[in-house]
């Protein structure tokens, strides 16, 4: 029930998109996979934001991108449960989250760069240059993981306590 809960949020976290110059866009979905993560755990967690983000892909002409996303969110979900493991599942404090929110952050970063950087590639620059070419499309991706580290250290307590009392 949470898992189709928190795709369908997801989903709608990632139409809520402001575009950036570069045709990227920050939205709110990596935000719902992080509570999700957080809320559901690591395999429950990932599944529901790979399933948004691959539903919002098939629903928004998106379909090429679709399974990368699916994957990157259980890669995403990795970082973001060792970050929780860090804090033995139970963080206490803001500062706390936002370190979570950080080891998120640098998965998403560095999944993002690994795949503009492939795909610029194969489509035909030189490393070196779909390297950079790949940087230039960074800047989104860097609100999104900052933007995703407020949105959850503000939600992810009162939440939690929600949780609660469905365990």
């Amino acid at each position: 029930m949470f898992v189709a809960m928190f795709a369908a949020m997801t989903v709608i976290g990632t139409m809520i998109k402001i575009p950036m110059p570069t045709g990227a866009f920050v939205h709110l979905g990596n935000a719902v996979l992080l509570l999700a993560v957080l809320l559901l755990g690591y395999k429950k967690g990932s599944l529901a934001g790979g399933l948004g983000f691959l539903l919002f892909d098939l629903l928004n002409g998106y379909l090429t991108e679709a399974p990368y996303f699916f994957f990157e969110s259980f890669i995403v979900g990795g970082f973001a449960f060792a970050g929780f493991l860090l804090f033995k599942k139970h963080p206490t404090k803001v500062w706390q989250l936002l370190v979570i929110g950080g080891l998120t952050g640098i998965g998403k970063l560095l999944m993002t760069q690994t795949k503009n950087t492939v795909m610029l590639y194969v489509l035909g620059s030189d490393w070196s240059t779909a390297f950079t070419g790949a940087l230039i499309k960074l800047p989104a991706s860097v609100i999104n993981v900052l933007s995703t580290m407020i949105i959850v250290s503000v939600l992810y307590f009162p939440l939690k306590n929600i949780f609660q009392q469905y365990e």
